[in-house]
């Protein structure tokens, strides 16, 4: 009788039968079948088959429907992933700020483009290997072919040739060539310099905004801008004539 009392209990446990209490307990709060039939009333059989799921799911690997997304969240949430996402928006910010900085002046071309060539800056610099400052003004008066360059630069290679001709061409008409070497190491542009046996003024800039040539009249007016090298038409075109100019 108390096995078929259990069954009932078992059946009961869940839908919380009312009356169970009285059919099941006798006087003074003691279980019929014992211990087995208290833990019943208690709930226990409900934590017993919770834990038994849980473990289950956890031996087979497979999470459940609510531990698993739990744990999903917990993984993605954690700090490692945000810091991940936080450095990349970071690399992303001043990707697009390192962008923004090194755009070159296009003030120059704009102001061609009007008709309305604009002075050239009043640019001084170390000159290259030591021995004091150079300037623009230096050659004011004079055709300059303002070109910056560098060791690494590979048309450069090709370019440098061209302006030391044109250099030598220049230097008995009023011109010059005057080079800028630009992010770069001395002793890398020194061993440049012999290599292609230039003999045009050289100055240096720690900075710059890339492989880009000016050609500057004799009023110290920017008549000419190339970015990129420049090749023997262009100069042609552009320093020529001024050289024909008193």
């Amino acid at each position: 009788m108390g096995r078929g009392i259990g069954v009932t209990t078992l059946a009961c446990a869940h839908r919380r039968c009312p009356g169970l209490g009285t059919r099941n307990v006798a006087a003074g709060g003691q279980a019929d079948d014992g211990s087995r039939t208290r833990d019943l009333q208690l709930g226990k059989l409900s934590l017993y088959q919770l834990s038994y799921v849980r473990a289950r799911a956890e031996s087979s690997g497979a999470p459940g429907p609510i531990y698993g997304s739990a744990r999903l969240m917990r993984r993605v949430l954690t700090p490692v992933p945000i810091a991940v996402i936080c450095a990349l928006l970071a690399l992303v910010a001043l990707l697009a700020y390192g962008l923004a900085q090194n755009e070159p002046d296009r003030g120059a071309e704009e102001a061609l483009g009007r008709g309305e060539p604009e002075a050239a800056p009043a640019l001084e610099l170390p000159k290259l290997g030591g021995g004091g400052n150079g300037s623009l003004a230096d050659y004011r008066g004079q055709v300059v072919v303002l070109n910056f360059w560098a060791s690494w630069c590979v048309p450069c290679r090709t370019e440098s040739p061209l302006l030391e001709r044109w250099h030598r061409r220049m230097a008995d008409r009023g011109g010059t060539v005057l080079g800028i070497d630009m992010l770069d190491v001395t002793e890398d542009a020194q061993d440049f310099i012999r290599e292609y046996h230039l003999t045009y003024p050289m100055l240096k800039d720690r900075d710059g905004d890339g492989i880009e040539t000016f050609v500057i009249d004799r009023a110290g007016r920017i008549t000419a801008v190339r970015r990129g090298p420049v090749d023997e038409k262009w100069m042609q075109a552009e320093v020529a004539p001024l050289l024909e100019e008193s």
